[in-house]
């Protein structure tokens, strides 16, 4: 899949200079790998879908994503994956249901999304949740910008896993790299950005809505994080399984199998390179690439000395 690249204010360029991304000038905080998000969509490169858009492909080749309900074909392509490069910090940010979302954002999707920590700074940390006991004591301290005592700061190191579920405050910061997997939605509510000015002026803050579907109270920020540097080699350890979306991790050493499966799969190189053997033609893998692979397709071969992420519906 061609990858799409996206400025941000707290963009670096390290998709550049460590993935070795063609990106864009300036200050590029995204790389949306797999994507049919109109205006940010994947090209497919190779096989029976070689030029389309991927929200071409999904409505052209229904057999390729396996036996999918009419309603699920027919909402779309429903994944994102991105590559995020953090040069500064995030904005403070939570994300609705699919039913706030359907409501108050013209039909749109929900966002429910998770991060796999590709690098970070030693002694890292993200915002993950919050420390008020009801929803109006949240209200107060938001209007009171009492942000140190609201906002919990939770230790994270490279491997580390973090699902996020709608309604969870939390925010990326400074030096982190990671690799997300969300719902194919763009909501994003934005409760605080450091008073950052961004073509001179504050950027927009979305106060109500943020109040409107943060989860309160919030479960510890502790327990969101899995460590998942040291799961076995050549074996997919799973992640996550939510009602969306089922990851996992492999890393590769030598020779792994990656059996067929019902339903497609999407998967990313984050680190290292090889190659794929899959119906007798082989596929140089380096990172930053991404792929999916077919319902029902025969059993793919992987070597050398990689990791990928893996992706699945779930239905």
């Amino acid at each position: 899949m061609t990858p799409c690249f996206e400025k941000r204010i707290w963009g670096g360029r390290r998709l550049a200079t460590e993935f070795g991304f063609d990106i864009p000038d300036g200050s590029i905080g995204e790389c949306w790998a797999v994507s049919a998000y109109p205006g940010h969509e994947s090209e497919v490169l190779n096989g029976s879908g070689k030029g389309l858009r991927l929200s071409e492909f999904w409505e052209r080749e229904p057999g390729f994503f396996g036996a999918l309900p009419d309603s699920y074909v027919k909402a779309g392509y429903p994944f994102i994956t991105k590559i995020i490069d953090a040069r500064d910090d995030l904005s403070i940010q939570v994300h609705p249901d699919d039913a706030y979302a359907a409501a108050h954002e013209n039909g749109a999707r929900g966002k429910t999304e998770c991060w796999y920590i590709l690098d970070c700074p030693a002694g890292a940390t993200l915002v993950l949740g919050h420390n008020a006991a009801t929803r109006a004591q949240f209200a107060d301290m938001v209007r009171e910008h009492r942000w140190n005592e609201l906002l919990r700061r939770v230790p994270v190191r490279k491997g580390d896993f973090i699902q996020l579920e709608p309604g969870t405050i939390h925010a990326i910061t400074a030096g982190v790299m990671l690799l997300e997997t969300q719902q194919s939605s763009d909501v994003t509510y934005r409760l605080y950005d450091y008073d950052r000015l961004e073509d001179g002026k504050p950027r927009q803050l979305h106060l109500s809505q943020s109040i409107d579907v943060v989860t309160v109270p919030e479960k510890d920020g502790d327990s969101m994080v899995k460590h998942m540097a040291d799961t076995p080699v050549n074996v997919a350890t799973e992640m996550v399984t939510c009602r969306f979306y089922s990851t996992y991790r492999l890393p590769v050493q030598g020779t792994a199998v990656l059996g067929s499966s019902e339903l497609f799969r999407i998967a990313t190189v984050t680190g290292g390179s090889g190659t794929l053997t899959a119906d007798g033609t082989v596929y140089s893998l380096e990172r930053g690439a991404s792929f999916l692979l077919p319902a029902g397709g025969a059993d793919c071969t992987l070597r050398g000395s990689l990791e990928l992420i893996l992706g699945r519906p779930v239905l």
